[in-house]
Protein backbone atom coordinates (compact mmCIF):
# COMPACT_ATOMS: atom_id res chain seq x y z
CA UNK A 1 0.00 0.00 0.00
CA UNK A 2 1.43 3.42 -0.80
CA UNK A 3 2.34 5.86 1.60
CA UNK A 4 -0.04 8.36 1.65
CA UNK A 5 0.65 12.08 2.66
CA UNK A 6 -1.72 14.75 4.52
CA UNK A 7 0.17 16.90 1.96
CA UNK A 8 -0.90 15.04 -0.96
CA UNK A 9 -4.74 13.95 0.88
CA UNK A 10 -4.95 18.22 1.42
CA UNK A 11 -3.88 18.85 -2.39
CA UNK A 12 -6.21 16.86 -4.04
CA UNK A 13 -9.06 17.63 -1.57
CA UNK A 14 -7.70 21.38 -3.09
CA UNK A 15 -7.94 20.50 -6.60
CA UNK A 16 -11.70 18.41 -6.19
CA UNK A 17 -13.48 19.64 -3.57
CA UNK A 18 -13.83 16.10 -2.18
CA UNK A 19 -13.89 15.41 1.48
CA UNK A 20 -10.96 14.36 2.66
CA UNK A 21 -11.71 10.41 3.65
CA UNK A 22 -12.81 10.69 0.32
CA UNK A 23 -9.49 11.94 -0.80
CA UNK A 24 -7.73 9.54 1.17
CA UNK A 25 -9.50 6.67 -0.15
CA UNK A 26 -8.67 7.18 -3.67
CA UNK A 27 -5.74 8.13 -3.33
CA UNK A 28 -4.69 5.15 -1.40
CA UNK A 29 -7.44 3.22 -4.51
CA UNK A 30 -4.57 4.86 -7.00
CA UNK A 31 -1.51 3.95 -5.21
CA UNK A 32 -0.62 7.93 -4.69
CA UNK A 33 -1.34 8.75 -8.42
CA UNK A 34 -2.46 11.93 -8.26
CA UNK A 35 -4.21 11.74 -11.52
CA UNK A 36 -5.88 8.24 -11.25
CA UNK A 37 -7.21 9.72 -8.09
CA UNK A 38 -8.79 12.49 -9.62
CA UNK A 39 -10.56 10.02 -11.92
CA UNK A 40 -11.73 7.67 -9.12
CA UNK A 41 -13.76 10.55 -7.48
CA UNK A 42 -15.25 11.55 -11.12
CA UNK A 43 -16.69 7.89 -12.04
CA UNK A 44 -17.99 7.98 -8.48
CA UNK A 45 -19.75 11.58 -9.23
CA UNK A 46 -20.80 9.48 -12.12
CA UNK A 47 -22.40 7.11 -10.22
CA UNK A 48 -24.03 9.71 -7.85
CA UNK A 49 -25.47 11.63 -10.70
CA UNK A 50 -27.02 8.31 -12.28
CA UNK A 51 -28.66 7.79 -8.95
CA UNK A 52 -29.86 11.20 -8.27
CA UNK A 53 -30.87 12.01 -11.95
CA UNK A 54 -34.65 11.95 -10.94
CA UNK A 55 -33.95 14.22 -7.69
CA UNK A 56 -35.20 17.80 -8.01
CA UNK A 57 -32.79 20.98 -7.31
CA UNK A 58 -34.34 23.36 -7.00
CA UNK A 59 -32.25 25.63 -4.15
CA UNK A 60 -28.96 26.93 -4.89
CA UNK A 61 -27.30 29.81 -5.91
CA UNK A 62 -28.40 32.81 -8.04
CA UNK A 63 -25.19 34.99 -9.34
CA UNK A 64 -25.06 38.17 -12.07
CA UNK A 65 -22.16 39.05 -13.22
CA UNK A 66 -20.74 41.43 -15.86
CA UNK A 67 -17.59 42.02 -17.76
CA UNK A 68 -15.33 44.97 -17.19
CA UNK A 69 -16.93 47.86 -19.24
CA UNK A 70 -20.19 47.03 -18.19
CA UNK A 71 -21.36 46.12 -22.08
CA UNK A 72 -22.51 42.47 -21.50
CA UNK A 73 -23.56 40.30 -18.46
CA UNK A 74 -24.82 36.98 -17.54
CA UNK A 75 -26.90 35.99 -14.94
CA UNK A 76 -27.14 31.62 -14.05
CA UNK A 77 -28.78 29.59 -11.12
CA UNK A 78 -26.29 26.83 -9.90
CA UNK A 79 -29.28 24.40 -8.49
CA UNK A 80 -28.91 21.97 -6.20
CA UNK A 81 -31.35 19.83 -4.02
CA UNK A 82 -31.01 21.64 -0.45
CA UNK A 83 -30.87 24.73 1.19
CA UNK A 84 -28.04 23.94 3.83
CA UNK A 85 -25.79 22.86 0.33
CA UNK A 86 -27.06 26.13 -1.81
CA UNK A 87 -25.46 28.25 1.50
CA UNK A 88 -22.47 26.45 1.76
CA UNK A 89 -19.80 29.50 0.88
CA UNK A 90 -17.73 27.01 -1.38
CA UNK A 91 -21.11 26.03 -3.37
CA UNK A 92 -21.77 30.30 -4.13
CA UNK A 93 -17.78 30.12 -5.07
CA UNK A 94 -17.95 27.75 -7.48
CA UNK A 95 -21.66 29.59 -8.60
CA UNK A 96 -19.97 32.54 -9.60
CA UNK A 97 -16.55 30.84 -10.78
CA UNK A 98 -18.90 29.68 -13.52
CA UNK A 99 -20.71 33.17 -14.20
CA UNK A 100 -17.69 34.54 -14.82
CA UNK A 101 -16.69 31.49 -17.06
CA UNK A 102 -20.13 31.95 -18.76
CA UNK A 103 -19.69 35.61 -20.29
CA UNK A 104 -17.51 34.30 -22.29
CA UNK A 105 -20.15 32.22 -24.49
CA UNK A 106 -23.32 33.16 -25.90
CA UNK A 107 -25.58 30.02 -24.49
CA UNK A 108 -26.02 27.00 -22.03
CA UNK A 109 -24.90 24.22 -24.58
CA UNK A 110 -21.13 25.74 -25.31
CA UNK A 111 -20.53 27.34 -21.71
CA UNK A 112 -21.79 23.28 -20.19
CA UNK A 113 -18.73 22.26 -23.13
CA UNK A 114 -15.98 24.98 -22.31
CA UNK A 115 -13.31 23.61 -20.01
CA UNK A 116 -13.08 24.47 -16.65
CA UNK A 117 -10.02 23.09 -15.19
CA UNK A 118 -9.01 20.51 -17.64
CA UNK A 119 -12.57 19.35 -17.49
CA UNK A 120 -15.99 20.22 -18.89
CA UNK A 121 -18.16 22.31 -17.14
CA UNK A 122 -20.68 19.28 -17.48
CA UNK A 123 -18.02 16.92 -16.23
CA UNK A 124 -17.29 19.50 -13.35
CA UNK A 125 -21.09 19.33 -12.51
CA UNK A 126 -20.74 15.31 -12.21
CA UNK A 127 -17.69 15.69 -10.42
CA UNK A 128 -19.48 18.04 -7.48
CA UNK A 129 -22.07 15.92 -7.66
CA UNK A 130 -20.13 13.04 -6.04
CA UNK A 131 -18.25 15.27 -3.96
CA UNK A 132 -21.17 16.95 -2.22
CA UNK A 133 -23.43 14.23 -2.78
CA UNK A 134 -26.78 15.69 -4.45
CA UNK A 135 -27.67 16.89 -7.88
CA UNK A 136 -25.76 19.39 -9.05
CA UNK A 137 -26.84 21.42 -12.41
CA UNK A 138 -26.93 24.56 -13.90
CA UNK A 139 -30.45 25.86 -14.48
CA UNK A 140 -30.87 29.17 -15.75
CA UNK A 141 -28.62 30.73 -18.41
CA UNK A 142 -29.29 34.24 -19.55
CA UNK A 143 -27.25 37.09 -21.24
CA UNK A 144 -27.49 40.74 -21.70
CA UNK A 145 -25.43 43.07 -23.88
CA UNK A 146 -26.65 46.99 -23.44
CA UNK A 147 -24.51 50.78 -23.74
CA UNK A 148 -24.16 49.96 -20.32
CA UNK A 149 -25.28 46.86 -18.01
CA UNK A 150 -25.41 46.55 -14.38
CA UNK A 151 -26.81 43.65 -12.04
CA UNK A 152 -28.32 42.95 -8.74
CA UNK A 153 -27.79 39.83 -6.07
CA UNK A 154 -30.43 39.47 -3.76
CA UNK A 155 -29.41 38.42 -0.49
CA UNK A 156 -28.95 34.67 -0.14
CA UNK A 157 -28.53 34.67 -3.67
CA UNK A 158 -32.24 33.44 -4.47
CA UNK A 159 -32.62 36.41 -7.00
CA UNK A 160 -30.54 38.05 -9.51
CA UNK A 161 -31.24 40.40 -12.18
CA UNK A 162 -29.24 41.88 -15.16
CA UNK A 163 -30.49 45.87 -16.67
CA UNK A 164 -29.34 47.54 -19.90
CA UNK A 165 -29.13 51.12 -19.99
CA UNK A 166 -29.33 53.08 -23.25
CA UNK A 167 -26.10 54.85 -22.03
CA UNK A 168 -23.08 54.95 -20.12
CA UNK A 169 -23.65 58.05 -18.20
CA UNK A 170 -22.89 59.67 -14.85
CA UNK A 171 -24.75 58.17 -12.07
CA UNK A 172 -25.56 54.80 -14.51
CA UNK A 173 -23.79 52.74 -12.39
CA UNK A 174 -26.29 53.42 -9.61
CA UNK A 175 -29.44 54.02 -11.69
CA UNK A 176 -28.90 50.40 -13.07
CA UNK A 177 -28.39 48.75 -9.88
CA UNK A 178 -31.48 50.72 -8.34
CA UNK A 179 -33.34 49.03 -11.44
CA UNK A 180 -31.96 45.72 -11.38
CA UNK A 181 -33.08 45.82 -7.75
CA UNK A 182 -36.65 47.26 -9.01
CA UNK A 183 -36.78 43.93 -11.28
CA UNK A 184 -35.89 41.84 -8.29
CA UNK A 185 -38.50 42.57 -6.05
CA UNK A 186 -41.54 43.59 -8.29
CA UNK A 187 -40.45 40.80 -10.93
CA UNK A 188 -42.42 42.31 -14.25
CA UNK A 189 -43.27 40.06 -16.89
CA UNK A 190 -41.67 42.42 -19.49
CA UNK A 191 -39.38 45.31 -20.09
CA UNK A 192 -42.86 47.12 -21.49
CA UNK A 193 -45.97 46.97 -23.17
CA UNK A 194 -44.44 45.71 -26.45
CA UNK A 195 -42.91 42.62 -24.72
CA UNK A 196 -45.92 41.30 -23.54
CA UNK A 197 -47.53 38.28 -25.50
CA UNK A 198 -50.56 38.80 -27.36
CA UNK A 199 -52.06 35.94 -25.48
CA UNK A 200 -51.29 37.42 -22.31
CA UNK A 201 -53.37 40.63 -23.30
CA UNK A 202 -55.86 38.93 -24.60
CA UNK A 203 -56.29 36.61 -21.33
CA UNK A 204 -56.16 39.46 -19.30
CA UNK A 205 -59.21 41.27 -21.11
CA UNK A 206 -61.02 38.26 -20.93
CA UNK A 207 -60.83 38.25 -17.12
CA UNK A 208 -61.98 41.87 -16.92
CA UNK A 209 -64.78 41.63 -19.37
CA UNK A 210 -65.83 38.59 -16.93
CA UNK A 211 -64.88 40.73 -13.90
CA UNK A 212 -67.36 43.79 -15.25
CA UNK A 213 -70.28 41.52 -16.24
CA UNK A 214 -70.24 40.31 -13.08
CA UNK A 215 -70.51 43.79 -11.76
CA UNK A 216 -73.67 44.30 -13.72
CA UNK A 217 -71.94 46.72 -16.36
CA UNK A 218 -73.34 46.54 -19.94
CA UNK A 219 -71.90 44.94 -22.59
CA UNK A 220 -71.97 48.14 -24.87
CA UNK A 221 -69.50 49.27 -22.37
CA UNK A 222 -67.50 46.24 -21.65
CA UNK A 223 -64.56 46.89 -23.97
CA UNK A 224 -64.01 50.58 -23.19
CA UNK A 225 -63.57 49.89 -19.55
CA UNK A 226 -61.48 46.43 -19.52
CA UNK A 227 -59.06 48.72 -22.01
CA UNK A 228 -58.28 50.72 -18.99
CA UNK A 229 -57.68 47.97 -17.09
CA UNK A 230 -55.31 46.85 -19.56
CA UNK A 231 -53.30 49.77 -19.08
CA UNK A 232 -53.39 49.19 -15.42
CA UNK A 233 -52.33 45.68 -16.15
CA UNK A 234 -49.04 47.05 -18.47
CA UNK A 235 -48.33 49.51 -15.02
CA UNK A 236 -48.50 47.17 -12.37
CA UNK A 237 -46.50 44.32 -14.47
CA UNK A 238 -43.81 46.14 -17.45
CA UNK A 239 -40.62 47.14 -15.89
CA UNK A 240 -40.84 50.99 -17.12
CA UNK A 241 -43.77 51.55 -16.34
CA UNK A 242 -43.96 50.55 -12.61
CA UNK A 243 -44.17 52.97 -10.15
CA UNK A 244 -40.20 53.27 -8.98
CA UNK A 245 -39.98 51.04 -5.38
CA UNK A 246 -37.74 53.83 -4.05
CA UNK A 247 -40.10 56.49 -5.02
CA UNK A 248 -43.84 56.22 -5.32
CA UNK A 249 -44.73 59.52 -7.18
CA UNK A 250 -42.50 58.27 -10.41
CA UNK A 251 -41.93 55.27 -12.94
CA UNK A 252 -39.29 53.30 -13.75
CA UNK A 253 -39.02 55.10 -17.07
CA UNK A 254 -38.82 58.84 -14.84
CA UNK A 255 -36.70 57.83 -12.46
CA UNK A 256 -33.77 56.77 -14.97
CA UNK A 257 -34.35 59.79 -16.82
CA UNK A 258 -33.77 61.96 -13.69
CA UNK A 259 -30.32 60.43 -13.82
CA UNK A 260 -29.41 61.44 -17.39
CA UNK A 261 -32.33 63.29 -19.82
CA UNK A 262 -31.91 61.03 -22.62
CA UNK A 263 -31.39 57.80 -20.76
CA UNK A 264 -33.91 54.57 -21.01
CA UNK A 265 -34.11 50.94 -19.91
CA UNK A 266 -33.32 48.81 -23.37
CA UNK A 267 -33.51 45.38 -21.28
CA UNK A 268 -33.68 43.31 -18.05
CA UNK A 269 -33.11 39.23 -17.35
CA UNK A 270 -34.45 37.83 -14.50
CA UNK A 271 -34.01 34.61 -12.79
CA UNK A 272 -34.81 33.01 -9.55
CA UNK A 273 -34.52 29.92 -7.74
CA UNK A 274 -37.81 27.30 -7.45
Amino acid sequence: MANITAAEVNNLRKSTGAGMMDCKKALVEAEGDFDKAVEILRKKGQKVAANRSDRESTEGAAIAVVNADNTQGVVITLNCETDFVGKNESFVKLATDLANQALNYADKESFLASDFGGITVAEKLIEQTGVIGEKIEVGSFEKLEGAFVGSYIHAGNKIATLVGLSANVDGGSEAARNVAMQAAAMNPIALNEDGVDASIIEKEIEIAKDQLRAEGKPEAMLDNIAKGKIKRFFKDNTLVNQDYIKDGSMSVASYVKTVDGGLTVTGFKRVALG
